[in-house]
Parts: structure tokens; C-alpha cells; sequence
């Protein structure tokens, strides 16, 4: 089999990637989508060709030999965006971890250094694949010279290959006379002049019956029409240099043999680790497990019960201990731990073990041994101490003692998205490590973990190991950062109550959950026959493609908006037909009451446990201004403006000899707003137990006080909290559905 090397024109191939794929970046903000998308383009053509040798281009910042002989080549080029630019290096190093030689040279270009190896390649017997963006390469076609260049059709990416007979084809010209058609036309992308008046067209007709630019000059009378004749015959020194500025130098006197770009091993501990700090998760799959452990630590398995009393009692004299525990993934069910894991330093050294649960290792002995540790004077640093609570609710006693290292990380940076293991490590340890995705894709950690499953032991001790690693530091920057009160007083002391309401849960009537979801049927029912009535015929409700079709072809109503899948029937474009079309109305009606039914009516009932409650979760370390989330189910969300959406609510009832109390801050950021900006009719408003919103309504609506209706004050309530978040006239409208005048 004959050698094939692929040549990658490197800034080319990262910009179009950089526009193909939507804005990422990893966790710490960094940029990713050129390199992931580049890499993606790099490895399809790899499985493609199959060469047995790689290499990247890329252009140089210093002035190449055509700057110099037209100081305007490229002088309209748009500045690269500053995300794009910051993955060139990024890139170079990707591909240096890879092993995939980045070749560049000052006072050439990329297409140079490409068109040399090319040539060189093809003469020693090669067969060659140069991979790019850019048409001007097709220059370089030969019968074992390839060009591929990738581009996106239907939202798709597809690949144009040229060899030198698709260029004949395509042009009618050979690749050397493209060359002569580039002098004459000009390119405007690189800003080379060419002949005013003479496009694409015109120059191929010129170049098929003349073959270059001079001996078309030596017929100037034939050249037709009149004015690309005059044209050539005034603009003929343009042209020459044009063709100059165009043509690929393939003799340049290079630095980098190609016959070193062999490929080897790409797929190296190098580039895991550089693939693991940018999350390229899509790509792992191609590393060997082996490569996955650079970052292992040895650890000590323990089944037997004296293996782990001894580990337990060395721990005990330590000062500070990192906890990680493995159950379900379901923290309401206390009798579900596989195994724990422990990370302390001892003698010097830090050991870690995992400890399994079985035989007389019970879970009441391991609640034991870990009240034994608290009661010792050390520190116990867990990822999740809510987690922890679920184990046992006795450790609320020694909140004091337990670091939530995820609680501190949140504080830190509640933008983060994530605060497991794997981002803490690579956070504040500069450390990058296995993920659970990668051991246990869609399973939880609890299903795959046993004594002899390597990786998954690796993830266990990690659960104890960088809590150990990392809670003296984030404690010092929250010092730094003047948040250690914050941590110690609010946020850690309301971990033991978010576990209450978590363990208590909330107690649902089942049988009014069914009722409710059986009114919601037949008004669901009601609404569709409505529906198909006024369109004067059945189709799906629920596809906005059929829906499209019904409103704004078959109805002929205004607003209509193409997409590439049909008629966009969002919901700012049906609130404006709304007004005057009652088919409409109805159909927004049936889009509240169909996501009441599956979200509230079906989807609440799957949470109900056998006690007759639903047990949410509620999420201390999720949004980014500090309030709590909830989930499993969202027991935040339930409606209230609807009438039905109100009537779910009636399905949450007290327990017996309990009410519910409902308790609110009472409009804390106008107060503070009041405070902040001194404004003495609010703060007057406030000593005499006003209605702030109420008046608001009352100013904005013209109507006087005691007219004020729960709707207008809803209305206020949004003129008032928008002020205070900056709110504009246009989001405003949107909100309460006037004009942005009247907002």
C-alpha cells in the first residue's frame, strides 16, 4: 500500500469550524467550539483516507512575499472575533499533544508550505490529501493530488472532492489555467483586484479558449464582450500581478521535512488530559482505558471487617478525614450504601480506601464508625453533607465539624454549573479526572461499582480524596473573599433543614390528583373538537408544522414566519393573533391545559411514594442568585395565574393536626431599594404599611386605589420588580402585553 500523507490547512479548517458549531465553552469559560469542531473534521477524514501521514498549516502573523508586492493583499479582512483567536494556540496545542506535527514559516502562507509538501509528496510516490476551506488550492489537483473541501448543505456537512479532472469539470479549465481565471476575476476574499468587470463567468470562457492571461492579451481584439475586452486590455498589468498574488508557491525552502509526520500514537495521556480540561466528552471514547488513569491513586479495597475496624481507628487520629459515600441515587432511601470511602494522611502520606458494605460491615456499623470519627477532634470534609444527613440524620449534631465542599465551591462561584468531584479537581487542584459518565455512562455510580472494577474504584476514592484536598483551600478563599460568615452562619446551618423538608416530604391526595387529571381530560377534549371545528378539519394540535399550515396557509393570518421545519407558531407569535382569532385563543388554552395534565396531573403522581408523599428535592447549589431550585418533581413551579393551574394545589394537604403557613419577605428588594436610593414616599409607605403595589397600580393604571383588582396589582408588581432589575420599555411590553409606549 502506498504511502498517503493528509495536509490540513490549519487556519482555514478552525475557522469554518469556529462558524459551524454554536458558541461552547467549557466550565471555566473557555472556548471551545473551533477546536472541538476542527477535531471532528480532522478525524472523519482520517477514517476516510486512512494516511500514514498528517500534518497542520498554519498562516504567521509577520508579512508574507505578496504584502510585500501589494501592500492591499488581504487588507479587507474583518478582525478574527477574539473567541476565534484564542483557540488558535489552544489548537496548536491540542494538536501537539496529539503528536501531529504544526508546521509554519514566516514570509509564506499556509497554502505555500502546503502546496510544497504536496508536490514533494507526489514526487517521492505519495498520494496526497489536502483538506480546506479554500478554492484556491484547487490549483494543486493532480491525479494523485486531492482536494477536500468540507462544506455545510441542509444544515449538513458534506465534502467536495477535487481531483484534475473534477476541476476540468467544474471550470473547464485545468488546474494550472485556474491559476489564470483567479488572475483575471480577481478574488475578493483575499482582496485581489483582478480585471473590474470580469467574474467568474467571463474569465473561465476567456482562459478555456486562450489558456493564460498573456496569450489572451495577444488577442485582445477577439475577447468578447466589449468591456471585459477594454477592460484587460487597461487593467493587463493587474491581472499579471494578480495571477502572481494567486498562485501557490509549491519551491519553498522549508524548515520541516514532511516524511517526519508519520502518524503514531494520537490518542496519547497527553492529549486525554488536555481533551478532559476543555470537555470534549464526544471525543473520549476514542482513548484507551489505560490513558484514563494518569491521574489514579492507589487504593486499598476492604471487604474483611478487621481490614476495616484498623482502617477506621488510624483515621480517627488524623485531623482531618475525607468521606465519600456510595448509594442510591435516590437520597430519600437510607438503607441503600454499597461502599464508602476514606482519605487521610498518615505518617506523611495520604491513604485511600474503599470500603464495602457487607457481611458485618452493616450500615449500622458504618453509621457508627463515622459518629466515632465526629466525636474525635477532627474535621470530617464530605462532597455533599445533605447527602450525608440522609445516611443519618444524627451528624446534624456535629454540623460544625463537616465541610461541604461543594456548599463552599457554590459560594465561591455560583455560575458554575456543576460542582462534583471532577470540577472541584480541576478548579482548584489543576488536576484532571475520570468523570462518571465515562465509567458509568448512564448508569448510576451505585449499579457499577465493585471490588474489581478499577475506574469505578478510582471515582469512589475521589468522592473522599478531593473533599480531603480542596476544603482548606476554598475555606481560605472564602476568607479571602470575606464569605466565611456566610458559609458558617446561613448556608452550612441550612443543610440539616433543607434535609427535613427533603425526609418529610409533602403528603398528596391521590384520588384528587386523578380527579384533577380527569377535568383537565375532558376540557383537553372539549378544546380539540373546538379546535377542529374552526380549522374545518382534524389534524395534530400538538405538531407545530400541521398547525402552521392550518393558521397561516389554509387561514391566511398575518405574522407568519418560515423556519426550516414550517411556520414558527411560538408563543409571541400566537399571543398576537390571539386577540382576533378565536381558534387561537383555543389553542393556547390547550397548550397550557395539555402541559397541566403531563407535567402536574401525570407527572406529580409518579412521585408519590408509598407513604401517601412526594419527597422533592430542593437544590441549595444551583441558581445563580442564591435562592433554593427544586426538583423531582419541581415543587416550586405549581401554577397559580390559571384557575385550573390554582386548583392543583388543592391536591398538597397538611398532615393531620398541621396547617400550612405561607410566609414571604414582603417585597425585601423594594425595601432595599427604598433604603439604598433614600426615596422618601417609598420609605413613607412602608412606615404606614402600605401597599407599595397596590399604589403602583393605582399611579400607572389611572384608577383609584380601592379599584385596584389582583390583575392590575400583578401588572404593578412587574413595573416594580422590573425597575429594580432593569427592566426595558420592550420587555416590559412583553411582559404585561402592551405596547412599548404604553410600558
Amino acid at each position: 500500500m502506498a504511502d498517503k500523507i493528509m495536509l490540513i490547512d490549519g487556519h482555514s479548517i478552525l475557522n469554518r469550524a469556529f462558524y459551524g458549531l454554536p458558541g461552547l465553552t467549557n466550565s471555566s469559560g473557555r472556548h471551545t467550539n473551533a477546536v472541538l469542531g476542527f477535531l471532528n473534521i480532522m478525524l472523519r477524514y482520517l477514517e476516510e483516507e486512512k494516511p500514514t501521514h498528517l500534518l497542520v498549516a498554519f498562516d504567521r502573523k509577520e508579512p508574507t512575499f505578496r504584502h510585500l508586492q501589494y501592500k492591499e493583499y488581504k487588507g479587507n479582512r474583518n478582525p478574527m472575533p477574539e473567541e476565534l483567536r484564542e483557540q488558535v494556540p489552544l489548537m496548536k496545542q491540542v494538536l501537539g499533544s496529539m503528536e501531529i506535527p504544526v508546521v509554519t514559516q514566516a514570509g509564506i502562507e499556509a497554502d505555500d508550505i502546503l502546496g510544497t509538501i504536496g508536490v514533494d509528496a507526489e514526487k517521492e510516490g505519495y498520494e496526497v490529501v489536502t483538506v480546506s476551506g479554500d478554492r484556491d488550492l484547487l490549483q494543486l489537483a493532480t491525479d494523485h493530488v486531492m482536494i477536500r473541501i468540507p462544506k455545510t448543505r441542509g444544515g449538513k456537512t458534506v465534502t467536495e472532492d477535487y481531483r484534475e479532472k473534477d476541476v476540468k469539470e467544474l471550470y473547464g479549465v485545468t488546474p494550472t489555467e485556474f491559476i489564470e481565471m483567479k488572475g483575471l476575476m480577481g478574488d475578493t476574499s483575499d482582496n485581489i483586484p483582478g480585471v473590474p468587470g470580469i467574474g467568474e463567468k467571463t474569465a473561465g470562457k476567456i482562459i478555456q479558449s486562450y489558456h493564460s492571461i498573456e496569450n489572451a492579451f495577444n488577442h485582445i481584439d477577439e475577447i468578447k464582450p466589449a468591456r471585459a475586452k477594454n477592460n484587460l486590455r487597461e487593467f493587463y498589468d493587474q491581472a499579471i500581478m494578480s495571477r502572481d498574488l494567486a498562485t501557490i508557491k509549491t519551491d519553498c525552502q522549508l524548515d520541516y521535512q514532511f516524511k517526519d509526520a508519520k502518524i503514531g500514537k494520537l490518542f496519547t495521556s497527553e492529549a486525554y488530559q488536555i481533551f478532559k480540561e476543555l470537555e470534549l466528552k464526544s471525543l473520549f471514547h476514542y482513548f484507551e482505558d489505560s490513558q484514563k488513569d494518569s491521574d489514579r491513586v492507589e487504593t486499598e479495597v476492604i471487604t474483611e471487617l478487621l481490614q476495616a475496624e484498623e482502617i477506621f481507628a488510624q483515621a480517627a487520629d488524623a485531623g482531618r478525614v475525607g468521606l465519600g459515600l456510595v448509594s442510591k441515587g435516590d437520597h430519600v432511601n437510607r438503607d441503600s450504601l454499597k461502599a464508602l470511602s476514606l482519605s487521610f494522611e498518615q505518617e506523611g502520606s495520604l491513604r485511600h480506601a474503599v470500603l464495602f458494605c457487607q457481611g458485618f460491615l452493616t450500615e449500622d456499623w458504618f453509621r457508627d464508625r463515622i459518629r466515632n470519627l465526629l466525636e474525635q477532634n477532627l474535621t470530617l470534609c464530605v462532597l455533599d453533607y445533605k447527602a450525608l444527613l440522609h445516611f443519618d440524620d444524627w451528624f446534624r449534631d456535629y454540623t460544625d465539624k463537616i465541610e461541604d465542599v461543594s456548599l463552599m465551591a457554590y459560594l465561591l462561584n455560583p455560575l458554575q454549573s456543576d460542582y462534583d468531584y471532577e470540577d472541584l479537581a480541576r478548579e482548584y487542584l489543576g488536576r484532571v479526572l475520570l468523570s462518571r459518565k465515562e465509567v458509568c455512562g448512564k448508569k448510576d455510580l451505585y449499579d457499577v461499582l465493585s471490588p474489581d472494577q478499577e475506574q469505578a474504584l478510582q471515582i469512589t476514592a475521589f468522592l473522599a480524596e478531593i473533599p480531603y484536598e480542596t476544603a482548606a483551600l476554598l475555606r481560605e478563599r472564602l476568607k479571602e473573599k470575606e464569605m466565611e460568615n456566610l458559609y458558617q452562619e446561613i448556608e452550612r446551618p441550612l443543610v440539616p433543614s433543607l434535609y427535613d423538608m427533603e425526609h418529610i416530604g409533602i403528603s398528596v391526595e391521590r384520588e384528587a390528583l386523578k380527579e384533577y387529571g380527569d377535568s383537565l381530560t375532558g376540557r383537553i377534549r372539549e378544546l380539540e373538537e373546538e379546535i377542529w371545528e374552526q380549522a374545518g378539519e382534524s389534524f395534530n394540535i400538538n405538531s407545530p408544522k400541521q398547525l402552521g399550515v392550518i393558521l397561516f396557509e389554509k387561514m391566511k393570518m398575518p405574522f407568519a414566519k418560515k423556519t426550516k421545519t414550517g411556520y414558527s407558531t411560538s408563543a409571541d407569535i400566537l399571543d398576537k393573533l390571539a386577540p382576533d382569532h378565536p381558534i387561537v385563543r383555543n389553542v393556547l388554552e390547550y397548550r397550557q391545559l395539555t402541559k397541566l395534565k403531563s407535567t402536574y396531573a401525570d407527572g406529580l403522581s409518579a412521585f408519590i411514594r408509598e407513604d401517601g408523599k412526594i419527597h422533592g428535592i430542593f437544590n441549595q447549589k444551583v441558581t445563580a442568585t442564591g435562592r433554593l431550585s427544586s426538583s423531582d418533581p419541581n415543587l416550586q413551579n405549581i401554577p397559580i395565574r390559571m384557575p385550573l393551574g390554582r386548583a392543583i394545589r388543592k391536591v398538597f394537604v397538611p398532615e393531620e393536626g398541621y396547617v400550612f403557613i405561607s410566609a414571604d419577605y414582603s417585597q425585601i428588594e423594594l425595601r432595599v431599594l427604598a433604603h439604598m436610593a433614600n426615596d422618601q414616599n417609598l420609605i413613607e409607605a412602608y412606615h404606614h404599611g402600605e401597599d407599595i403595589h397596590a399604589i403602583t397600580a393605582s399611579q400607572v393604571f389611572g384608577v383609584p386605589l380601592e379599584d385596584v383588582t389582583p390583575t392590575l396589582r400583578r401588572s404593578a408588581t412587574a413595573v416594580n420588580f422590573g425597575i429594580v432589575y432593569g427592566i426595558s420599555a420592550f420587555g416590559q411590553g412583553q411582559d404585561l402585553n402592551i405596547t412599548r409606549q404604553e410600558a
